[in-house]
């Protein structure tokens, strides 16, 4: 690489990236060992730098020990350097496009398959007050993918069963998500037969309550996923947020793009979605093994 190029390179970070004078430091300081990479490796065009090359550069980093975090600063300063040349038109496509950093040793969500989501949801006895409210707020937060503290919260004015809608306050992320037909079913059976029927209720707004009449609770919710997970013989570790990540994935698996995933759950920064799909593609992957395998 032309010195030249370097130079201007470390101008453009200094002056027109918004970056802390520790974060320069730190891309420039990866900058220089990627370089010594290729030159270890007889890559003397940046022209011949491919994704592979980036690829066997990170592996290279994990099998020296580095950190999760590391890598993925240094894929950064690598990303940030590509698309630097990119716009220089001094290479004619960014190696580092579609390379996803490590997920820094953080554990990933539990999911059910869409089979196991049968099976729990299923569980609850409809001809009865408590086990009619339990499945629709098993399916509504399976159909919305909405957070349990979301859920408790809700009021009767936050669904409109006609057009299909709940609505979550601004409060609560000011967001429109669709209910599926299956979902509304059985919310418009619990509202018509036991909700809209109850005397005496100390929240005469609130969607979800128990026998008292009283606003249900995020424990009173948590032992309702226990206690179906149990029925349902689901080995898997499932949380009151396992729906919630389910819903995500199985959109995902199904075609839905990845910003309306992101709108859906209310998620600020698109990365926080991107763990999802992720799953998705692992899930798919492990799929593909077992199939495909003679000792799988």
């Amino acid at each position: 690489m032309s010195q030249s190029i370097l130079e201007s390179y470390i101008e453009y970070i200094k002056n027109e990236k918004e970056l802390s004078e520790n974060t320069q430091e730190a891309y420039l300081s990866d900058l220089t060992k990627f370089m010594k990479y290729l030159e270890e490796n007889a890559i003397k065009d940046l022209k011949d730098v491919n994704k592979t090359t980036i690829i066997t550069y990170l592996m290279s980093l994990k099998k020296h020990g580095k950190a999760p975090t590391t890598i993925a600063r240094n894929l950064a300063s690598v990303r940030c350097f590509c698309q630097y040349l990119l716009n220089k038109n001094l290479i004619k496509e960014d190696p580092t496009i579609n390379l996803h950093s490590p997920k820094f040793e953080r554990k990933l969500p539990e999911i059910l398959t869409e089979k196991e989501v049968e099976n729990l949801l299923s569980q609850p006895n409809i001809n009865s007050f408590k086990g009619s409210r339990d499945k629709a707020m098993l399916e509504l937060i399976y159909a919305t993918g909405i957070k349990v503290s979301e859920l408790i919260a809700l009021n009767v004015d936050n669904l409109n069963l006609d057009m299909g809608y709940l609505y979550i306050d601004k409060s609560n992320g000011g967001r429109i998500i669709p209910i599926g037909r299956v979902a509304l079913k059985y919310l418009s059976s619990y509202l018509t037969n036991y909700r809209n029927k109850l005397t005496g209720s100390n929240d005469k707004n609130a969607l979800f309550v128990n026998y008292n009449g009283n606003r249900l609770t995020r424990q009173g919710f948590w032992k309702i996923i226990k206690q179906y997970s149990k029925q349902a013989n689901i080995k898997k570790s499932i949380t009151p947020q396992t729906l919630r990540h389910s819903f995500a994935v199985h959109l995902l698996q199904n075609g839905a793009d990845m910003k309306s995933v992101q709108k859906m759950l209310g998620h600020s920064d698109i990365s926080t979605t991107q763990v999802y799909n992720f799953l998705k593609d692992d899930s798919n992957l492990q799929e593909v093994y077992k199939n495909s395998h003679p000792r799988a």
